[in-house]
Order: C-alpha cells, then structure tokens, then sequence
C-alpha cells in the first residue's frame, strides 16, 4: 500500500494536539507554546528518535514500519478505528486475526495511570512492554529509554545488549530466580501455541534459540502455562532488594497482560514502595567500586 504522507502527517499532528500532557504523566507546566504534546515528548512515549516524528509530521521521511505506527498509536492513545485509519495512512497492512495485539486501548492506558501508588505495565502474549505507568518507570527503570524492538521481556533476559540502560535488576533467592525465568518461558512457549503465525514471534524465538544457550534448555523442558500470581525481590538502587506481590490480570480482548506489583500495608515493602514514589525515575547507571 502506497503511503498518504500529507493525511498521515495532519492526524499525527491533531493526535499529538489533543492529548493533555497529565494525561500521559507529564508536568503541563506554565510555558506551554503548543496545545496537547511536544514531539519531543511523543517520541519519548513511542520510543523513537524526535527527528523521525518531525519527518512524519513534516510529510516525508521512509516508508513507516507495523511497529513503529503501533507505537505511536499507543502513544497518541488511539482507539482501534484510529489505530486502523493510521496504518490505511501509514500504507502499513493493519492488524490481522491470528496475530498478537500490540496495541493497548485508552482505557487500559487511563487504567494504569489511575495505579498512582502502584507500579503497574502492559505487556503483549509474548512479552513485549506495551505501556506503564510512572511507578513501573521508578521501579524498573525508564522503559523509554530501550530501544523500540529490543522493549521484551524475553529479548531482555536471554539476549542482554551492553548498549541497553542499566536496569533494576531481579534478585531474591536461586529458587525464586529460577521460577520467574520459567514463567516467562511458559508464558511465551502458550503463545507459540496460540500464534503459531505471529511474524514477530518467529523472529523472537529465533533469536532465542540461535543465540542462547540457556533459553533452549528452558524451552525443551519448560511446559506451557499462564502466567500466574507470585512474589518477586528486585534490586533498587536506591531501596535496595524489594520483594513485592506480583500479580497478572488477563485482559482478554487483546490476549493482553496487566501486570501490577503491590505490598500489604504497614510493612517495610509498603514503606518502600511510598518512598519510591516520591524518588521517582532513577538513572540506573552502575555505581564505581571503590
């Protein structure tokens, strides 16, 4: 399909426009020149470069990839007829049955902003972070700043990238290590079950078996399984190891994962978790020894 750039570029730009920045998670501030969001902020949301949202608006640039406009749709939190019409636009094929949803309705999205206290994200069926909200960004890290196609969880874990931000890393006991790994891979071998055609999950567990030794070990002895309720103990730099109640909410019209993480009142975790947000976002950035 052949791409309308000048149309593509004004729904971008209107999208952009009418979305608040406290919507998103972002300061509106006093000095505001331009109604709704800066591109600078679009392309912090989508997780692309500034100048490829200049280009897109600007009405020229290459031709937009599937991933890429699912991105920025996320972003400008489309609906689905606002999602397809940008992928018509785009001259990208939109979204076919059979294949996992990367996109994450609005009110999802409004959903996870209103987990004020409560680290919570987005995740696709097989393992990609669609969304989170700013406690997620505090307590793992800032999502923005990984790449667009290295943003899964399995990619993360099994294919680390010395270029990628640091991030907090997963600690507790080696019985509790082992059990998250294996969920991950039971989580991503049922969706090899229900996706058997999902092009973008034929690349993952191609990269997963070419290059990792210890995912092809958990792939050949790890059985399907959904993802279910447990506790998990992360390394904050700032906290130090936080062990919190790690729960999985199925949103079943896009085969999605809410992922929130919580601790009971009046313990230390809860404490940690209410100093986190007041932290904030941390750089991740490795410490020197001394």
């Amino acid at each position: 399909m052949k791409p309308n750039r000048t149309e593509l570029a004004t729904v971008l730009k209107r999208a952009r426009e009418r979305i608040r920045p406290e919507e998103v998670g972002l300061p509106a501030g006093l000095n505001r020149r331009v109604p709704g969001l800066r591109r600078e902020e679009i392309a912090m949301l989508a997780g692309i470069s500034v100048d490829y949202v200049v280009r897109l608006e600007q009405g020229r640039g290459p031709h937009p990839s599937e991933q890429v406009m699912g991105s920025l749709a996320r972003a400008l939190r489309l609906d689905d007829d606002e999602r397809d019409h940008l992928f018509s636009l785009a001259g990208v094929a939109r979204p076919q049955a059979g294949r996992i949803s990367l996109h994450v309705k609005p009110s999802v999205l409004r959903l996870i902003d209103r987990f004020a206290d409560l680290p919570a994200m987005v995740v696709s069926a097989k393992g990609d972070i669609l969304a989170w909200n700013a406690m997620s960004a505090a307590l793992h890290g800032d999502w923005s700043r990984i790449p667009l196609e290295r943003r899964n969880r399995m990619r993360l874990r099994f294919l680390p990238d010395p270029r990628d931000p640091a991030r907090t890393p997963v600690g507790g006991s080696p019985d509790e290590l082992e059990a998250t790994v294996r969920q991950g891979v039971a989580s991503l071998r049922t969706a090899s079950g229900r996706y058997p055609d999902d092009p973008g999950l034929q690349r993952l567990l191609a990269d997963l078996l070419a290059s990792s030794a210890e995912f092809r070990e958990l792939w050949e002895t790890t059985p399907a399984r959904c993802p279910r309720t447990h506790r998990k103990t992360l390394v904050h730099p700032s906290l130090g190891p936080v062990t919190l109640d790690c729960d999985t909410l199925h949103l079943p019209d896009d085969d999605q994962m809410l992922i929130v993480y919580s601790a009971a009142p009046d313990t230390p975790e809860a404490e940690a978790l209410a100093l986190l947000r007041v932290i904030g976002t941390q750089r991740l950035e490795p410490t020197a020894s001394p």
